[in-house]
């Protein structure tokens, strides 16, 4: 099961998501945090990081004086065991209350609401 993250510790995650590289290393979490305008003192990104490594979304392998992060639980991954954690518990698993809400609740653009018929009709082709 996919454990839930701290609103810090999903920032750090949405920049080491978003690192082209395979490896993500210190410097460039704190850089990205500071670009979000979200600056973190040194030892506080060093606990988050051990939490995330705790919690099963990173690895890491050290080199000389230095981690290298590397990703165990893909973005995608994350939001589905979240959307059907959020589905689970606000509608009781029920997707036709979500989109209902959504649609209903002028809640999606026209552009978005025909994204979205566009999805649900290529699903139903398959």
């Amino acid at each position: 099961m996919v454990q839930q993250l701290s609103s810090a510790e999903l920032e750090i995650m949405k920049i080491v998501w978003g690192n082209p590289e395979e490896v993500t290393l210190f410097p460039y979490i704190m850089d990205g945090l500071a670009a979000k305008g979200k600056p973190c003192q040194k030892n506080t990104l060093i606990v988050l990081l051990s939490r995330l490594i705790n919690k099963g979304f990173l690895s890491a392998k050290k080199i000389g004086r230095r981690n290298e992060y590397t990703i165990l639980i893909s973005e995608a991954e994350y939001q589905t065991a979240q959307t059907k954690n959020f589905l689970d518990k606000i509608y009781e698993g029920n997707v036709r209350g979500l989109v209902s809400n959504l649609i209903l609740g002028d809640l999606l653009t026209n552009e978005e609401y025909e994204e979205l018929k566009e999805l649900l009709e290529k699903g139903r082709e398959k």
